[in-house]
C-alpha cells in the first residue's frame, strides 16, 4: 500500500530502498516561487540509525512497511543478546545491541513492551511512554546551591544518566519519559 505526503504521521513505518524506517519528524516547507520541499527524519527499524531525507515534490509516494507489533516481556541479557518472550505463545526472541539502539537504556527485567516484526522477523522494540527506574548514584543536593531550583546528574539502574532535581537521592525510584530521556517525577 502506498501513501502520499499528506498521510505521513509521526510513528508511521515506511519502506525506502527496501529498508524499513519509522517517521520521527516531518516538516513541509513551501517557499515563494519554488517547488515545495518535505524534510523527513527517519529512524531505521533494523539498526536504529537516524537519517534525514528531503523530497522536492508532493507527488512522491511512500510504501508502507510490513511491520507488525506484538506484546512481549523483556527477560534478561547475556551480554550479547537481549531476550524477550511473546506473551501469547511464549516463544522467545533475541535482539542485539545494534537492533535495540538507545532503547536498551530503558530496559529492566520483566518490562512489558512491544516487539516489532518486519516480514515475520523481529527487528525492533517499541517502549512504553514512561518507565520507572531506581536511582543508583547521585551526588548530594544542598539547599542554597542555586537561586531558583536546580538539577544534578543521576545514574539509574540501567546505566542511563538523567538530570534530576536536587531533592532526589540514591535509592529513590523516578519516572523517565522514554521519548525524551527526561525526568518526569519521583514515584
Amino acid at each position: 500500500m502506498t501513501i502520499g505526503f499528506s498521510e505521513l504521521r509521526r510513528g508511521t513505518a515506511i519502506e525506502l530502498d527496501g529498508v524499513p524506517y519509522e517517521v520521527v519528524e516531518y516538516e513541509r516547507v513551501k517557499m515563494q516561487q519554488r517547488a515545495p520541499v518535505v524534510r523527513i527524519k527517519l529512524r531505521g527499524l533494523k539498526d536504529g540509525k537516524v537519517v534525514e531525507r528531503s523530497f522536492s515534490a508532493y507527488t512522491n509516494t511512500f510504501t508502507l512497511a510490513d511491520v507488525s507489533y506484538r506484546v512481549v516481556q523483556y527477560l534478561y541479557t547475556d551480554g550479547q543478546f537481549y531476550n524477550f518472550m511473546d506473551q501469547e505463545n511464549f516463544e522467545q526472541y533475541a535482539l542485539t545491541r545494534e537492533q535495540l539502539g538507545q532503547n536498551m537504556s530503558y530496559l529492566k527485567e520483566n518490562t512489558t513492551l512491544e516487539l516489532g516484526y518486519y516480514k515475520g522477523e523481529p527487528i525492533t522494540v517499541r517502549l512504553p511512554i514512561t518507565v520507572d527506574l531506581k536511582v543508583t548514584e547521585t551526588p548530594p543536593g544542598f539547599k542554597g546551591d542555586t537561586a531558583s531550583g536546580g538539577n544534578k546528574p543521576a545514574t539509574l539502574e540501567t546505566g542511563l544518566t538523567v538530570q534530576v532535581p536536587l531533592f532526589v537521592s540514591a535509592g529513590d525510584t523516578i519516572r523517565v519519559d522514554t521519548r525524551t530521556g527526561q525526568y518526569l517525577e519521583r514515584v
